[in-house]
């Protein structure tokens, strides 16, 4: 019995160590419930949304008509998409925001001059104080578990520590 119960103390701490790393992304839908159509101010959209690394930018539109393409300033400026780095074309589109910078994102088809543009400033995940779980607050309505790497040193080595007196004393 005493086997089993220290196993199990020693399988809760390893789910704290691996688990105190976990952060929630957003999911951004951009125009929200209007989504990616011509005639909406996503400038005013995008502002009110702030966006982090590991975070999601959504696309909603009607497979046939639109589509999206990730662009330069240049790109997003003149509605061209001449050395885009990325295009799609489902209807749902789900684009990771891997890297703080400025993404810009615009419809292809020529609706781009009516509005159909994006940009986004994509911020550095904020370092968690206090709390081994960080979360970050968005106007989006979805949210997505996001594993990253590292954690918290010290709660690992007490877990590597009690494991060791474990181990020495035959418990598990």
């Amino acid at each position: 019995m005493l086997n089993s119960t220290a196993n199990q103390l020693f399988l809760v701490f390893l789910v704290l160590i691996f688990g105190s790393s976990i952060v929630t992304a957003t999911d951004h839908i951009v125009g929200a419930n209007k989504g990616w159509n011509p005639g909406i101010n996503y400038t005013l959209w995008a502002n009110n949304h702030t966006f982090y690394v590991g975070d999601l930018i959504s696309f909603r539109y009607q497979k046939n008509q639109y589509n999206v393409f990730e662009v330069n300033q240049t790109g997003y400026d003149n509605c061209t998409t001449e050395g885009a780095v990325g295009n799609w074309s489902s209807g749902k589109d789900f684009i990771p925001l891997n890297k703080a910078k400025r993404y810009y994102f615009i419809c292809g088809n020529g609706q781009c001059f009516n509005g159909m543009k994006v940009s986004v400033l994509v911020h550095p995940l904020p370092t968690p104080t206090g709390s081994p779980v960080a979360h970050h607050k968005s106007n989006s309505s979805a949210a997505a578990p996001v594993v990253l790497s590292g954690g918290v040193v010290g709660l690992r080595a007490l877990v590597v520590a009690l494991g060791s007196i474990w181990f020495g004393y035959g418990l598990i």
